[in-house]
């Protein structure tokens, strides 16, 4: 009988990170859904379902994410989808620096942090896929958004980390790559056409790739950006 793999979401209590969450167990994923709040998690992993496992885990906290990564134990996939938008409507000679330092705490240090507490894991055992949920919005070739200042440079470091992450674990089976999904129908973007659900698809994709699949892209759908 196979072993299913297992997969780490984090945010996952709602928006994309419940349907990445939702989309890897239809998948046939064991998954695990994690989120700053301990209760949102666990409701969050009711409702997707049987076996499916909830844990806190707030991605500015050193000590939660030790304890996280103690109490679940190693996985197989890490979606690194936590992130704020605090400075939306701002430019970058207005904007508070403050926001700016939230901002990448959440979306660049917490997605690191978490990182790497769980890929030397997969390294160890040879397999792993981690996926970045990222932004066009940091992305050089489409052309960072000034009306968000802080979020889309957050968003180009985070690509950045991707790089660096894919060529430190070149060639131990770990596949480490950013999507950008778009924009998307959520609490951050309530005016998107496009759902949860249908972003999710992309996600997923890059999260369970086959072992010749890209490792350093950055992913929409099956296209592959510039960065």
């Amino acid at each position: 009988m196979t072993v299913p793999r297992v997969a780490l979401v984090t945010g996952a209590n709602r928006g994309i990170g419940y349907a990445v969450a939702a989309e890897l167990r239809s998948r046939g994923l064991r998954v695990v859904v994690t989120a700053r709040d301990p209760d949102a998690a666990a409701q969050a992993a009711a409702a997707l379902g049987p076996e499916v496992g909830a844990h806190a885990l707030d991605v500015t906290d050193p000590e939660s994410v030790r304890l996280a990564h103690k109490q679940v134990g190693p996985v197989d996939v890490l979606v690194s989808n936590a992130g704020i938008l605090l400075d939306g409507g701002a430019d970058p000679l207005s904007v508070s620096l403050d926001l700016v330092e939230r901002t990448f705490a959440v979306n660049l240090l917490g997605s690191w942090r978490v990182a790497q507490a769980f890929v030397p894991d997969m390294v160890r055992r040879g397999w792993g896929r981690v996926v970045f949920v990222s932004s066009a919005t940091g992305s050089f070739s489409i052309g960072l958004f000034a009306r968000t200042p802080g979020y889309s440079v957050s968003k180009t470091a985070l690509n950045g980390l991707t790089t660096m992450l894919a060529a430190q674990t070149k060639g131990t089976g770990v596949l480490v790559n950013a999507v950008n999904p778009g924009q998307t129908r959520t609490r951050m973007m309530p005016t998107a056409e496009q759902t949860p659900e249908q972003a999710a698809r992309d996600i997923a994709d890059a999260a369970t790739l086959p072992d010749d699949g890209p490792t350093g892209a950055f992913l929409r759908g099956q296209r592959t950006l510039g960065w």
